[in-house]
């Protein structure tokens, strides 16, 4: 249950002015945030947490993520019953938001009724945005049957560890979306491009028809919402984007003519580097086979140009990390490796203010205004100037806070 309270001796991030402010004070009400005082709230008639001169940011937002993959295999969740997925996928989630995240947009796999135990506060986890089911075409990045392998599509596909779908035509497309919009989803994925975590599409494998693609698109603007793809190819990411497409997961191999037709149709780019690093340095001891090991070198060497491409475009960059399951524990990482190339104060917008027009809460979450949710962190040191004071498990992040309820105090989480 939210509460009412006054967090006092702080010092407030601005992000949009890339600046640290001095003390203030905020006072928190009905899970939103009422009130930032320079001056000590007096009056009130809330319990008072001096937070001791940190700093206090928003809640971090992270725009790829998989809860119910607890294992290195992104395909392999789905032989596990649905019960022993949804608590794997509450420690995972514990841990996220432990490290900072209090909120995170799911790309496959998680269901309405994860949504549900989040919000009635069965289950304790970050704020849950989700696609339902990823939706790809027979032999594509969601069909992770080998080449060998003749069971039927729909085995294993309604099962809360499967993060996809697999459906051909633009009628089953239209269905298909449908029903994830039926079940809450707020987005739609699809995967449109080869991937790395499946066994019989190459990087370069085109998904679904360009009708097919169009058709997806259609039913996302009917439901008053976008299309989102895992691509990789500049091909296959132009091709997406003049059939509608909004949002590209991962988008390595983009060129710098195809990242301006993104910037011109308003498209945005959520890449998520980390993965990639993880698989490369761990992935042969947690069983991910070599075949996959080898497609990663495709794309990650392009990784870091890639977001210079984006970034002179003009192109919005959310921050993602697309790892599986005990890779999850690098998820900080992701801002250590793009500000290599990004302004960190850049890289600190993606994973709040942009991160929070991808899930369409903006001024709700991912900033520190009166009215905004009061999701909120509080950091031993400066983002601004070291960056890394959010790696890790969130050993520098004493404090965690969602709707108002405190997660986190003084480095131990108040729920266990």
């Amino acid at each position: 249950m939210s509460q009412t309270c006054v967090l006092s001796n702080v010092r407030v991030l601005d992000l949009e002015a890339g600046s640290l402010g001095s003390t203030a004070h905020v006072r928190i009400a009905d899970g939103q945030i009422a009130e930032i005082s320079a001056n000590p709230i007096a009056g009130a008639a809330a319990e008072t947490f001096d937070l001791d001169g940190r700093t206090l940011m928003p809640g971090l937002i992270d725009c790829h993520v998989h809860v119910v993959a607890g294992i290195a295999s992104l395909g392999g969740s789905n032989a596990f019953p649905d019960s022993l997925v949804a608590a794997r996928s509450a420690r995972l989630m514990h841990a996220m938001l432990m490290r900072g995240f209090t909120t995170v947009r799911d790309v496959g796999g998680a269901d309405g009724g994860l949504v549900a135990a989040i919000d009635e506060g069965s289950m304790i986890g970050p704020r849950l945005v989700i696609c339902g089911k990823a939706l790809s075409q027979t032999g594509g990045h969601g069909d992770f049957r080998g080449a060998f392998d003749e069971r039927p599509v729909g085995t294993h596909e309604y099962r809360l560890g499967s993060v996809g779908r697999i459906v051909d035509g633009e009628r089953e497309i239209r269905q298909a979306a449908r029903e994830q919009f039926k079940g809450g989803a707020k987005f739609i994925k699809i995967m449109a491009n080869g991937g790395i975590a499946s066994p019989t599409d190459p990087i370069h494998f085109l998904g679904f028809s360009e009708a097919e693609l169009k058709a997806v698109v259609e039913e996302a603007r009917m439901a008053g919402t976008y299309v989102a793809g895992h691509l990789y190819t500049d091909e296959a990411i132009r091709r997406f984007i003049e059939c509608g497409g909004l949002s590209v997961e991962h988008g390595n191999l983009v060129s710098p003519e195809t990242a301006a037709l993104m910037y011109a149709r308003g498209a945005f780019v959520v890449p998520t580097l980390v993965t990639f690093d993880a698989v490369a340095e761990e992935g042969a001891q947690l069983g991910i086979p070599a075949v996959s090991l080898a497609k990663i070198e495709t794309v990650r060497g392009r990784g870091l140009s890639s977001l210079e491409i984006y970034r002179k475009a003009g192109v919005k960059m959310a921050y993602g990390t697309d790892l599986l399951g005990p890779l999850q524990r690098h998820q900080s990482r992701e801002f250590l490796i793009r500000s290599k190339v990004i302004p960190v104060a850049e890289v600190l917008r993606s994973a709040t203010t942009v991160g929070a027009e991808v899930v369409d809460m903006v001024g709700k979450i991912g900033t520190v205004k009166v009215g905004a949710f009061a999701d909120l962190i509080a950091v031993d040191g400066n983002p601004l100037t070291d960056i890394a004071v959010l790696a890790g498990q969130g050993e520098k992040i004493p404090f965690v806070m969602k709707g108002g309820v405190i997660l986190k105090r003084e480095g131990r989480p108040i729920f266990a």
